[in-house]
């Protein structure tokens, strides 16, 4: 069920993205470097995505809605496991949790949120991006 429209998705991006940069002295674990730079990079990457996606917070718009949902969906997987792929599952509760919990949100939030933007233009941008398999 499709419920989160494309500009609530792309607030959370942005506010997921700062979150992953600043996990690791909110919640403690900036002396754990593979967590530390787990968070920082997939962090910079949400937001990067974010700024390319095609929606209503996009700034470059070049990559599709469906595009961007899947690799939220990803990113979201990638933070589940981290913690026993990086090798910090055993650091503490403070070092892995923020990952499985926000990488649970990434993924059924890219399972809830609309495919195609609500907004007019983007819609036809969208629909021309898909039509030309970008």
């Amino acid at each position: 069920m499709r419920i989160i429209p494309t500009a609530v998705h792309g607030a959370l991006d942005y506010l997921v993205g700062i979150l992953l940069v600043a996990a690791p002295w909110i919640f403690g674990f900036s002396d754990v470097d593979s967590a530390k730079w787990t968070a920082i990079v997939i962090g910079i990457v949400v937001l990067a995505t974010s700024l390319m996606t095609n929606y209503e917070l996009g700034v470059i718009r070049a990559i599709p809605m469906r595009m961007h949902l899947g690799a939220d969906a990803l990113v979201g997987i990638v933070l589940v496991i981290s913690p026993w792929i990086f090798g910090f599952g055993d650091e503490g509760t403070n070092a892995w949790l923020p990952m499985v919990v926000i990488g649970i949100g990434e993924i059924g939030t890219a399972l809830m949120s609309e495919t195609v933007p609500r907004r007019d233009d983007l819609a036809r941008r969208e629909r021309d991006m898909v039509g030309q398999g970008v």
